[in-house]
């Protein structure tokens, strides 16, 4: 006959589920985040080789817009700067959650192993 879970054991079972969710979340955000930082930087990386006259284009939707190259690399610098800074609160929010993911799966296997001695010394 199946045991059913104990609800202490399924309510950490499901906050371990929601964890990983929220983990898997972050980690997916910053690879994102990290793609757009890496073309930013090859942006400016290419605008720095250009004469300041050059003529710059900024996509926006359908249109390319002309802009100075100062006005481009403002821009790029000010949204590498915002990424940063989120990238860097992204970074803090997966250590806090891989530190309760670790005290959580704890908890569980502690659970676990506890069940597992109960049942075997009742045999």
């Amino acid at each position: 006959m199946a045991e059913r879970i104990p609800p202490e054991l399924q309510q950490q079972l499901t906050k371990l589920q929601q964890l990983q969710a929220q983990l898997n979340q972050i980690v997916n955000e910053k690879l994102v985040i990290e793609q757009e930082l890496r073309e930013i930087n090859r942006a400016l990386s290419i605008l720095k080789d250009l004469p300041e006259d050059c003529e710059v284009y900024r996509v926006a939707g359908h249109l390319f817009i002309r802009i100075s190259k100062a006005d481009a690399e403002k821009e790029l610098n000010e949204r590498k700067e915002i990424l940063e800074i989120r990238l860097k609160s992204l970074d803090q929010q997966e250590s806090l959650i891989r530190k309760h993911l670790s005290e959580v799966q704890a908890k569980v296997n502690e659970y676990l192993s506890s069940m597992y001695r109960q049942r075997t010394a009742g045999s």
